[in-house]
C-alpha cells in the first residue's frame, strides 16, 4: 500500500471561498466589517512570518487587520491593559496573542483576560470549557484544521481507534475530546508513555493517528498500522528541511492517507483563524 496525501490546501481554498461570500453578505447585514487585532511582543522571525500571513488572508477575506506592536520589555500590566483596552473597543471583533512572547509574559494569563467573545484562538478556558461540552463554534486554529482534515477524508470516526500524540492545551487536549464528540475512541499520549516504553504499543492499534509533538522522526513507520490515516502536525528544521514527527517514507508505505510536512495542516490553521472570527462577528452583530 502506498498512502495518498492529505493535502491542506484545497481544502484550504475551498473554506476561504465560501468566507469571502459569508463575510461580503455580513459586512452588508452589520454596515461594518469584522476587524481581527493581534499583539506582538518584541521580535521574533516566525511570528513576523504568522503575522504577515494573517494580514494577507484577513485582506483577501475582506477581514480588517491591525498589528499592535509591545517592546519585548514591556510588563504584564503593559499587557493586561492593552487587553483590558480592546476588550472593551466595540469595533474590534477578535484579538490573538502572537506567541512566543518575552519570558517576562505569563501568555496562558494573558490569553485568559482575552474576552471569550473576542477570542480569535478559541483558547480562553470558557471557550475550552464549551469544547469539553461538545458545544462549540470556535476553537483552538490546528486542532480545527486536523478535524477539517479527517471530515474532508469521508472516513466516518464513529467507532474508530484514534490516538493523539501530544497533551498540550493548543492541539492535543482540544483535539482529544473533538474526536470524543465524534465518538471516535480515543487514546491520548505523552511523554510518559514514551517513558514507559509503551509508545508504539498505542500507534499500532491506531486507525486515525494525529501526531503532535515537535521532535522529528518521533514515530516510526513500522508501527503505523496498515490503512491507517496519519495527520502529522508536527513542523521540524532538519538541516535545510521541514520534516514532521512521523517518518514521512517508511509510513507512507502502511497508511491510506497521510499528511506532507510542510502541506498538510498548515495550509489550513490560518483560514481556521480568520473562520474563527467570522463566527464571533456574527455572535457580536446576532446575525
Amino acid at each position: 500500500m502506498t498512502a495518498a496525501l492529505l493535502e491542506g490546501k484545497p481544502i484550504a481554498e475551498k473554506i476561504k471561498s465560501a468566507l469571502k461570500n459569508e463575510i461580503a453578505a455580513l459586512k452588508t447585514k452589520a454596515g461594518c466589517s469584522p476587524m481581527l487585532v493581534a499583539i506582538q511582543i518584541g521580535d521574533n522571525a516566525s511570528s513576523a512570518v504568522y503575522v504577515k500571513n494573517q494580514k494577507k488572508v484577513a485582506e483577501e477575506l475582506g477581514i480588517e487587520y491591525e498589528l499592535t506592536t509591545l517592546p519585548a520589555d514591556a510588563s504584564q500590566a503593559d499587557v493586561e491593559k492593552l487587553i483590558a483596552e480592546f476588550n472593551e473597543d466595540d469595533a474590534v471583533t477578535a484579538i490573538i496573542l502572537q506567541l512566543p512572547v518575552p519570558k517576562a509574559i505569563d501568555p496562558k494569563k494573558v490569553i485568559g483576560m482575552i474576552a471569550p467573545s473576542k477570542d480569535a484562538e478559541g483558547m480562553n478556558p470558557w471557550n475550552l470549557g464549551k469544547i469539553l461540552c461538545g458545544n462549540y463554534k470556535i476553537g483552538p486554529c490546528t486542532a480545527m484544521a486536523v478535524m477539517e482534515l479527517l471530515e474532508s477524508t469521508g472516513v466516518k470516526l464513529y467507532g474508530k481507534e484514534a490516538c493523539v500524540i501530544g497533551h498540550s492545551e493548543i492541539v492535543g487536549k482540544p483535539l482529544a475530546l473533538m474526536l470524543l464528540k465524534k465518538f471516535a475512541t480515543t487514546t491520548v499520549c505523552h511523554i510518559a508513555t514514551g517513558e514507559r516504553g509503551v509508545l508504539a504499543d498505542h500507534v499500532e492499534r491506531a486507525e486515525i493517528l494525529i501526531v503532535a509533538v515537535g521532535k522529528p522522526g518521533l514515530i516510526k513507520g513500522e508501527w503505523i498500522k496498515d490503512g491507517a490515516i496519519v495527520v502529522d502536525v508536527g513542523i521540524n528544521r532538519v538541516g535545510d528541511k521541514i520534516v514532521g514527527d512521523v517518518e514521512f517514507d517508511a509510513a507512507a508505505i502502511r497508511a491510506s492517507l497521510i499528511t506532507p510536512v510542510p502541506g498538510g495542516v498548515g495550509p489550513l490553521t490560518t483560514v481556521i483563524l480568520m473562520r474563527n472570527v467570522v463566527e464571533l462577528f456574527k455572535e457580536s452583530f446576532k446575525l
